[in-house]
């Protein structure tokens, strides 16, 4: 794309974005004084695990339980899964920044005895084999830089018959860029190149108070210096069901939540149905 093309183009998605209304996230709670990012989590986390609760109850997934929740961010999910009665939870995240915001939560909701904050590589987590009764990776498959490792590594620790339960939005998912703290325009990363987001994404959050923050979060720079959105990994639904068929473990439930129920049809067909996926939900259960 030559120079003026390139302007061109990020002065359109720039103008487009305007256009649309800022959804609520937690980020820009977080700056307004609203409520800080784990606040958030714990809020959401029946959210988070609703989808589950077709296959298994909430005292299957938790009571009793030695809860592992996988790319935890601020851990307020975590928390929340406390909450329900397991006996232990530990949020593991490659992030250290939001241990003190972790654990303070935790102290606040009263449940700093069964909650650790874990700084950890999800393909590597240090744990024993065969020691952790429910593995919850949600919102996180996007993310992290090796999924099936990931999904292996899981599998080691989880004891028998224990549970794997994954949700994530697949890439092409209408804010899969997940850049909507600043650009709010749906399917974005369809319209306009990788450069011209984290152009535009830089412009949009520049004066925040952690705008650069953000940035960095967000972006990084490959072995030959090139800048690229190295928060996701673009799982989309086919990479994630190729990964599925290298594995060895019992596939308990599997479902492709589509946007809305108007959007059931498009959702189903092939090729195009990645744009009409809300969620991907999957059950994995070590025999």
């Amino acid at each position: 794309m030559n120079y003026t093309v390139y302007m061109e183009m990020y002065k359109l998605l720039i103008r487009m974005n305007s256009l649309f209304k800022a959804p609520v996230h937690p980020f820009n709670l977080n700056n307004d004084g609203v409520m800080t990012y784990s606040e958030w989590q714990f809020n959401k986390g029946e959210e988070t695990i609703k989808y589950f609760l077709s296959v298994a109850k909430k005292e299957e997934i938790f009571n009793g339980k030695l809860v592992l929740d996988v790319g935890c961010g601020a851990a307020g999910k975590t928390v929340y899964y406390a909450s329900l009665g397991a006996k232990k939870v530990t949020g593991l995240e490659i992030l250290e920044k939001y241990r003190d915001e972790a654990v303070n939560l935790a102290e606040k909701k009263g449940y700093a005895d069964k909650f650790e904050f874990l700084c950890a590589d999800a393909a590597n987590t240090g744990f024993g084999d065969s020691s952790v009764d429910t593995i919850i990776i949600n919102d996180a498959m996007e993310h992290v830089d090796n999924p099936e490792g990931v999904l292996r590594e899981s599998l080691r620790i989880l004891k028998q018959g224990g549970r794997l339960y994954i949700n994530f939005p697949p890439y092409f998912h209408p804010f899969g860029a997940h850049l909507s703290d600043a650009i709010y325009i749906p399917w974005v990363h369809l319209l306009f190149k990788e450069q011209t987001l984290m152009e535009a994404y830089k412009r949009l959050t520049a004066g925040l108070p952690d705008g650069e923050e953000r940035v960095n979060f967000r972006m990084s720079k490959d072995s030959e210096g090139r800048e690229r959105l190295s928060y996701i990994n673009k799982m989309t639904i086919k990479k994630f069901k190729n990964i599925l068929k290298r594995i060895t473990a019992k596939r308990v439930y599997y479902f492709e939540a589509p946007l809305r129920r108007f959007f059931s049809i498009p959702a189903r067909i092939p090729f195009i149905k990645e744009m009409f996926v809300k969620m991907v939900v999957c059950v994995l259960e070590k025999g």
